[in-house]
C-alpha cells in the first residue's frame, strides 16, 4: 500500500507524476477548487476585517470525502497544486478540510512535470505561504465585492445579465479615457521628402531633414514645394559615412501574457485556446518510451527565469 498521498490539481498532471513517483506514491486531484465564496449570498463580512465565508463547492463532496479517507491512510500527505495564487490557496482549504497540522512541511511546487523536478520537490517540502494565500483571497473577496455591488447598477442602467469585474471595469475605464483623448486630438498636417539614390549600383532612400544646424518642419504642401524649388536634384552629396555596432539579445522567454499576444498575433489562436495548450504541455504528453512528460514551466508567470535543467541538458547537446 501506498504510503504518500501526494495530491494535485488535475487528473491529466496526478498520471504523470504518479509514474515518476513510484508505488510508494498515490497521487489524486482535487479538479480545482474544494471551497468557495457562496453564489447564492455576499458571502463576505465587510465590517469584520472583509473576512470570507467559504462553504464547500456544490458537488465536490464525494471528491472531498475520497481525500480525507486516502489522507488517513497515509504516513505522509503532500500539496502539490499549481505553483501560483490559486493553487496555494487550493492547498490552504485543503489543509483545512483535512485537518493538516499548519505547521507541517507538507507544500511542494512542481515547477516543471519532470522526473528530476518532480522527486527534488518531494524532497524539499515547505510550509504553506501564507502570503500568497491573502493575495488569492484579497482578489477572491474584490471580485465579489465589485461583482456583486456594480453589477446590479449595469442591469438597471445599462442591460440585464451584465457583469462587472475587478479587471474588466478598470480596463473599460482606460478605454474610455483613451477615446476621450482621441476624440479631442486635433489632427496637424505634415510633409516628409524622400529622394532616391544610386551610387554605384549601391541603392538608397534620403529624407529631407532640414538646414545643417537644425530640424526643418513641413507643415504643407506649399512648404515642401518651397523645398523642392530650391533642392538641386541634380547635385546630392554624401558628406558623412556613421558605422556603429549593435548587439542583440535573443528574446526572453515566455511570461503568460507574451505568449498569449504572440499566440493571438502570429497563429490566431484565443486565449483560452493558447492556455489549454499550454496546460497540456505543462502536464505532460506522451513520448513513446519515455512515458508522459512535461514539456514546459508552468505557464501562469511573469518570470523568465530558464530551468537550471534545460540549461544543463543544453549545454550538453550544443
Amino acid at each position: 500500500m501506498a504510503k504518500n498521498l501526494v495530491i494535485v490539481e488535475s487528473p491529466t498532471k496526478a498520471k504523470s507524476i504518479g509514474k515518476m513517483l513510484g508505488s510508494n506514491y498515490k497521487v489524486r486531484a482535487t479538479v480545482g477548487h474544494l471551497r468557495d465564496l457562496p453564489k447564492s449570498k455576499f458571502g463576505v463580512d465587510i465590517k469584520n476585517n472583509f473576512e470570507p465565508e467559504y462553504i464547500k463547492v456544490r458537488g465536490k463532496a464525494k471528491t472531498i470525502n475520497e481525500l480525507k479517507k486516502e489522507a488517513e491512510k497515509a504516513d505522509k500527505v503532500y500539496l502539490a497544486t499549481d505553483p501560483d495564487r490559486e493553487g496555494e490557496a487550493i492547498s490552504w482549504h485543503l489543509e483545512y478540510l483535512l485537518g493538516l497540522d499548519p505547521n507541517e512541511k507538507n507544500r511542494v511546487e512542481f515547477h516543471e512535470i519532470t522526473k528530476d523536478n518532480v522527486k527534488n520537490a518531494i524532497k524539499n517540502p515547505r510550509t504553506i505561504d501564507q502570503n500568497l494565500v491573502d493575495a488569492q483571497q484579497a482578489r477572491r473577496v474584490m471580485d465579489r465585492i465589485v461583482g456583486y455591488e456594480i453589477s446590479p447598477i449595469l442591469w438597471k442602467r445599462v442591460k440585464s445579465g451584465l457583469s462587472a469585474g475587478r479587471v474588466q471595469s478598470v480596463a473599460l475605464m482606460l478605454i474610455v479615457d483613451k477615446q476621450k483623448e482621441i476624440d479631442a486630438f486635433v489632427p496637424e498636417e505634415y510633409w516628409t521628402i524622400t529622394a532616391d539614390h544610386e551610387i554605384d549600383k549601391l541603392k538608397f532612400v534620403s529624407e529631407f531633414y532640414g538646414s545643417t544646424s537644425k530640424k526643418m518642419k513641413i507643415s504643407n504642401e506649399a512648404g515642401a514645394k518651397k523645398v523642392l524649388d530650391k533642392a538641386d536634384k541634380n547635385n546630392f552629396k554624401v558628406v558623412e559615412i556613421k558605422k556603429s555596432k549593435k548587439s542583440r539579445k535573443p528574446p526572453k522567454p515566455y511570461t503568460t501574457s507574451t505568449l498569449q499576444q504572440d499566440a493571438s498575433n502570429k497563429l490566431g489562436y484565443s486565449t483560452k485556446f493558447t492556455m489549454q495548450l499550454a496546460q497540456q504541455l505543462f502536464e505532460g504528453i506522451e513520448l513513446g518510451y519515455d512515458g508522459s512528460v512535461g514539456l514546459i514551466s508552468y505557464m501562469r508567470t511573469d518570470a523568465t527565469r530558464i530551468s537550471q535543467e534545460i540549461v544543463k541538458e543544453s549545454l550538453s547537446y550544443i
